[in-house]
């Protein structure tokens, strides 16, 4: 187990005290003009099975920032049961990043589950009036945790990097006198 000090202040978590898996059975009312589960439906899954687990691993309130490489790999159909796991991956003072992966099994069938999307979240976490309070830092548990936090490090500093860029760039085009 890794032990990680924070800028919180706050004792560390580890990733197992607030992973969580939210299952549901895809319906009819859950299809789109194609006949399958409609995206935004697994969306929305994914982020509440986020928000749980950013909410437990703050202690409190967490709203969505931002949803980073939502990634459909296989349609999922009615009748498909559907897992929605997620966890705390990474956490800075006040944010944190919750990888979600999302499975579905057939309702009747003894197959294994597969895969069917993937997607990286962040949360702020948030006191009564909204404001950004302090996070727990995580405490990686296996390799695959480790591997987790340092991905998620590489996706924030691209995140920062491509927001400075547009800023960068609105700037020079307010500067050159050019209207959007």
């Amino acid at each position: 187990m890794t032990d990680r000090a924070g800028s919180s202040g706050l004792p560390g978590k580890p990733t197992s005290a607030s992973r969580t898996t939210l299952s549901t059975i895809m319906g009819h009312n859950d299809t789109n003009l194609l006949g399958t589960v409609h995206g935004g439906v697994i969306m929305k899954l994914v982020d509440d099975a986020a928000g749980a687990v950013a909410g437990r691993h703050s202690g409190g309130p967490a709203v969505t920032a931002s949803m980073d490489e939502m990634a459909f790999l296989e349609p999922v159909r009615v009748g498909d049961l559907v897992h929605v796991k997620a966890q705390v991956n990474w956490t800075g003072r006040t944010s944190m990043e919750v990888g979600v992966r999302v499975l579905a099994e057939r309702w009747n069938e003894s197959t294994p589950a597969t895969q069917v999307g993937s997607a990286y979240l962040v949360f702020a976490a948030v006191d009564a009036d909204g404001r950004p309070r302090p996070v727990p830092p995580v405490i990686t548990e296996t390799e695959r945790d480790k591997r987790r936090y340092q991905e998620a490090q590489i996706r924030r500093t691209h995140r920062l990097a491509r927001r400075q860029a547009i800023m960068e760039l609105r700037e020079r085009r307010a500067a050159e006198g050019i209207e959007d």
